[in-house]
This record gives structure tokens, C-alpha cells and sequence, in this order.
């Protein structure tokens, strides 16, 4: 009887291994978005659902001073790119390939593109995670690079940056008055990069 069960488990049908791997679509700089809204629409027309899975934009949020105010904008990791889920196939590849906006796939050869590791795919996706969760600023700067001072008491004044809090958005820059450096610490909406 222990037979019978084993056999009866043995002749259950295992899930099929999924054939979709990730690939990287090069499109138009700033159309990103577009072509994974055209992928989509195509790939619902051609009822191909089940040949694609996720469409990536590489994104992260960012915090940019507009007008002295603080404003969350996306900016893209990979200006150009867009990752795409998909068993490749003839049908696939020309449903891709032909897609307003797309100029190809990276990697590969021609008509046989290679796909990325899921471990760049995770790295990706943890990177954009962590923009949603904790937005960077559009600007970033660097211990000891020299910047101008644009308003306040010190403007015109160059100086090198000392320290860096982007939890404050504020920059310690060290300039020189009467010729002595001294420390000042400045929004970093007050200065810019020289």
C-alpha cells in the first residue's frame, strides 16, 4: 500500500519551471516610462501575459530645493533602460524589439540578447527601495570639493566643504575671511558646486 501512495505522489505534475529571465531594453533617454506603458498595451493586445512578467523603470525618489521649497522628484538610475521579465522567443523578441521608443536589448549577440543575473535584479530593486524609504538629495556632495556660496552674508565666497549632514540638508563649508578660514554652516539650497 506504501507503493501505491509514492507512485500516486511521483505522478503529481510539478510546476513548470518559469523560462523568463531578466533583460535590459535600451529605449529612448526620458522615454522610459512610455515604453513600459507601450510593452504593456502590446503585450495585453498580442495576449502574451503569460510569456512577460515585470517591467522595471530603474527609479529612485530624490529631494530637490524648487524656489527655496523641498520637492520629491524621481530620477532614473539607468537614464535609457528598462528591464524587462520575458522567456525569450522569436514572438517575444519582435514584440520588444518593435515597440515605439525601443532601440534594442543590451548584451548579447543581435537577435539572441543575454539575460542579467537575478542577483543584479535584486541589487536593483533593493536600491530602489531604499530611494522610496529614504529620499537623497538631486545634489550631492563631497568632503574637501570647493563650492560658492550663492546667498546669505557669505555670497560670492568659495569655499571647501567640510562636512555633509543630508539628514539637515546642510553642508559646513570652510572660507576664508581676512584670511583666516572659518567654518559656516549653510543650507544646501546656499550653495553650489564651482
Amino acid at each position: 500500500m506504501s507503493e501505491d501512495i509514492a507512485s500516486t505522489e511521483a505522478a503529481a505534475p510539478a510546476p513548470a519551471p518559469s523560462n523568463k529571465r531578466w533583460y535590459v531594453v535600451h529605449a529612448y533617454s526620458g522615454m522610459e516610462k512610455a515604453v513600459e506603458r507601450n510593452l504593456r498595451e502590446r503585450i495585453d493586445r498580442a495576449g502574451m501575459q503569460d510569456k512577460f512578467g515585470r517591467i522595471l523603470v530603474p527609479m529612485e525618489e530624490v529631494v530637490e530645493l524648487k524656489n527655496g521649497k523641498k520637492a520629491v522628484t524621481e530620477r532614473r538610475f539607468y537614464p535609457g533602460y528598462v528591464l524587462v521579465e520575458m522567456e525569450m522567443a522569436d514572438d517575444t523578441w519582435h514584440l520588444v524589439k518593435h515597440t515605439s521608443k525601443v532601440t534594442g536589448f543590451v548584451g548579447g549577440a543581435k537577435n539572441r540578447p543575454s539575460p542579467i543575473s537575478e542577483a543584479e535584479v535584486a541589487k536593483i530593486v533593493t536600491q530602489m527601495q531604499e530611494g522610496v524609504e529614504k529620499p537623497r538629495p538631486k545634489v550631492e556632495w563631497e568632503v574637501g570639493e570647493t563650492v560658492r556660496v550663492k546667498e546669505g552674508p557669505f555670497t560670492d565666497f568659495n569655499g571647501a566643504v567640510e562636512d555633509v549632514n543630508y539628514d539637515k540638508s546642510k553642508v559646513r563649508v570652510s572660507v576664508t575671511i581676512f584670511g583666516r578660514a572659518t567654518p559656516v554652516e549653510l543650507d544646501f539650497s546656499q550653495v553650489e558646486k564651482v
